[in-house]
């Protein structure tokens, strides 16, 4: 194993590179697939939860596999570069034919299609994913150098899901309206808009690849599935992590797929789709500012521990969710008021996002020297699979939501957008809409404090000591060799 050097700007700037990007095309399809799908080409509700939710059961099985061929994966490029660029070309492509369904399917050969697509769309992002996360172990120290690489990836991944959030749909209908018919503006605007972003994917990711290098060569000895559960089991550090990921995903995977059907059938309004916009303008911001200076804040100059910062986060999304339902109920209908939960929910998303990368990271560690077993991508194929499960899962919720409030309306023309459609919703399906966006992220992070608090044991005061005898460990192996 050769010893792990200090990370130069250029490695630096390139692996950002590759997280904005990946998160744009992560983003695009989280936030826009069940809109797409439902919305724009018309699937019932129903049946985009059951797609989006049979995906991630497809998933169960796919990720952990994908995890150990990554694993036993040896070139003369590394294990993970070689899959990273490939999984990053496959995927480019399925989004672009993911968004675009031809337009005269309908029925059967619709659902089929979306299904499909979907799931072909998911089984190549892990393909990427995986060895984007595993990496990081690989090519950094333990403790600071980990620690702010991780900051500078989920920062930049914050920004490209903020980008998306921000202009998807503005360019949606800029290139719809310059290309489109007057019926067929989304869904034109869709297809281009997926073809540029599968472009941008490609080419960022190539830049990663060429400028990244592994620096550790340590063998990850493959397990089957079975013996790979067993081993993530017996790491109950990244068992805590991965139950977390999936519990503060799922929260926050609920508010995103629902935000647009908040602002278009209840505050309403024709101006609804500018409110949109200008709304996930200022989140998105705040969650990349989060990200970029307001953890930094708390944990280089105020010197908080990782945990309480977590704890922080929780209390700030909590914060936010009960100021959204107390003021959709009270029927405030002034934008600048919503804005106030929307900064405290995303900043709190974008501090959360770094801290469970770095608490994943570290149980690499602590799974070494417990288990005798460096697993990096088997513990970051259970991170890739279950951010899939929590967008799943909460996908579902709103998808059955979206049924049995009995909301949704096919709007493709610019024309269209200028309606209000919130004057035909009555008062108890709004109340159904604010409470499944509010109240059950609400419950879901409770139980995520109460879990987190009794599993977790990794303070900072420990990565540092699990860092320095992974290091000796090495280095003992190294004279052994």
């Amino acid at each position: 194993m050769e010893t792990k050097r200090g990370l130069t700007g250029v490695e630096k700037a390139s692996y950002g590179l590759g997280a904005f990007a990946k998160d744009v095309v992560y983003m695009m399809t989280a936030a826009y697939i069940l809109y797409y799908f439902q919305d724009v080409m018309g699937v019932s509700a129903w049946a985009m939860g059951v797609i989006l939710l049979g995906a991630r059961v497809f998933d169960a099985f796919n990720d952990p596999i994908m995890g150990i061929i990554v694993g036993k994966t040896k070139t003369r490029w590394g294990k993970f570069r070689p899959w990273l660029l490939i999984g990053t070309i496959l995927n480019a492509v399925i989004l672009y034919v993911m968004f675009s369904c031809p337009p005269k399917l309908d029925g059967p050969g619709l659902v089929c299609y979306a299904a499909v697509t979907y799931i072909l769309w998911g089984i190549t992002y892990t393909m990427m994913d995986i060895p984007f996360w595993s990496m990081i172990p690989a090519f950094t120290k333990g403790g600071s150098e980990r620690e702010n690489l991780t900051t500078l990836a989920r920062s930049c991944s914050g920004v490209g899901a903020a980008v998306v959030q921000v202009l998807a749909l503005k360019i949606v209908h800029f290139v719809g309206e310059a290309l489109g018919g007057p019926g067929d503006v989304e869904r034109v605007g869709f297809q281009y808009l997926a073809l540029f972003v599968g472009i941008l994917f490609v080419v960022f990711t190539a830049i990663t690849c060429i400028n990244i290098k592994e620096n550790s060569t340590a063998d990850m000895e493959t397990v089957s599935v079975g013996q790979m559960f067993s081993s993530l089991r017996h790491n109950d550090q990244a068992m805590a992590i991965v139950v977390t990921i999936v519990l503060v995903d799922i929260a926050m995977y609920i508010t995103s797929n629902l935000v647009i059907y908040f602002f278009k059938y209840d505050l309403g309004g024709t101006g609804w789709f500018d409110d949109y916009t200008i709304f996930n303008l200022v989140a998105g911001a705040s969650q990349v500012l989060a990200m970029m200076g307001l953890y930094p804040l708390l944990r280089q100059i105020l010197k908080i521990s990782n945990i309480k910062i977590f704890y922080t986060g929780l209390f700030m999304s909590v914060i936010g969710y009960v100021a959204l339902l107390i003021l959709s109920a009270a029927g405030v209908k002034t934008l600048a008021v919503f804005l106030i939960p929307g900064v405290l929910i995303m900043a709190a998303s974008g501090i959360n996002n770094i801290l469970i990368t770095v608490f994943l990271a570290n149980t690499c560690d602590y799974g070494e020297l417990k288990n005798n077993r460096r697993d990096e991508s088997v513990i970051f194929s259970m991170q890739t699979f279950v951010v899939k499960l929590a967008s799943g899962i909460a996908a579902f919720v709103a998808s059955a939501t979206l049924a049995v409030l009995n909301l949704s309306d096919k709007a493709t023309t610019a024309a269209e957008q200028k309606i209000d459609f919130a004057a035909a919703v009555d008062a108890s399906r709004k109340m159904g809409l604010r409470m499944t966006m509010t109240l059950v992220p609400i419950v879901v992070l409770v139980i995520v404090f109460f879990w987190f608090k009794k599993k977790y044991i990794l303070t900072d005061e420990k990565v540092l000591e699990l860092s320095k005898e992974v290091e000796a460990l090495h280095a003992k192996e190294k004279k052994q060799s």
